[in-house]
């Protein structure tokens, strides 16, 4: 399927590895100008090698607020516009609620979700302006249900609500808000992988008892679910959060 994303110029938080990366790699193939930001140079230039096409790298912290408006402002500047803007930088710390600092408990929210608020309204001024523009948010099945650490949960739970509030403010400018709530993906750097090779037959009962597809998902099955959300082929679809679980999630909705 053309999903008519050719020329779209098109923001990748946290697109050096793992999920970010397969998004980005998508949006390419779909013949998209993809600008990737992370905060590690190194992975940055790989990455860029890796994916070919049409790609930018921002080297930008996004916990840091400066850091967000200096991406944005940057992005402007080399494409002339932002028509997508991918907020899937993100990250789990903590543990249990009485063991975890405050401290991390804020920097939980300024990463998954302070970051995410904070460049979807300094891209939602340029979107506007077109009249036209996509913003998507990768959430969490945690977000929407009990299970993962307190931090990531309570940021990733925010953030589906952001999703909402932001949609029905913007569609009337032409601008669509959607996020998408993966299960357990498998990928080289994240913690399932780890997780495997410290105990692989813990994981294999995990993988039996908790997702009914009867294995991990992939990076490339969220990114395909991105694409679509960007595309015009989903014009009806506003500020809804989308599962890519495998059936993983115990929600009926």
């Amino acid at each position: 399927m053309d999903l008519q994303l050719r020329g779209k110029k098109v923001l990748v938080t946290g697109g050096s590895k793992g999920i970010g990366k397969a998004i980005a790699q998508v949006f390419v193939q779909e013949g998209a100008d993809v600008g990737i930001a992370a905060r590690d140079l190194a992975v940055l230039e790989q990455a860029k090698e890796e994916l070919g096409g049409r790609v930018s790298i921002f080297q930008a912290d996004l916990t840091i607020s400066d850091e967000r408006e200096r991406l944005i402002e940057s992005f402007i500047k080399e494409k002339g516009a932002i028509d997508v803007l991918i907020n899937n930088a993100g990250g789990s710390n903590g543990g249990k609620v009485t063991e975890t600092s405050m401290d991390l408990f804020y920097k939980a929210l300024e990463l998954n979700y302070f970051s995410a608020v904070h460049l979807s309204k300094l891209a939602v001024e340029h979107m506007r302006k077109a009249q036209k523009g996509a913003v998507i948010h990768i959430s969490s099945i945690y977000g929407r249900e009990s299970g993962g650490k307190a931090t990531y949960n309570n940021a990733k739970s925010a953030l589906i609500s952001f999703t909402k509030a932001l949609a029905d403010e913007v569609a009337a400018d032409g601008i669509r808000v959607n996020s998408v709530a993966p299960g357990s993906i498998l990928h080289e750097t994240g913690n399932w992988k780890k997780r495997i090779e410290e105990n692989p037959e813990k994981m294999k009962q995990f993988v039996k008892n908790e997702i009914p597809a009867g294995r991990f998902g992939t990076p490339e099955e969220v990114a395909n679910v991105v694409a679509f959300l960007a595309s015009e082929k989903a014009s009806w679809i506003v500020g809804a959060s989308i599962n890519v679980d495998g059936g993983q999630s115990r929600m009926n909705f």
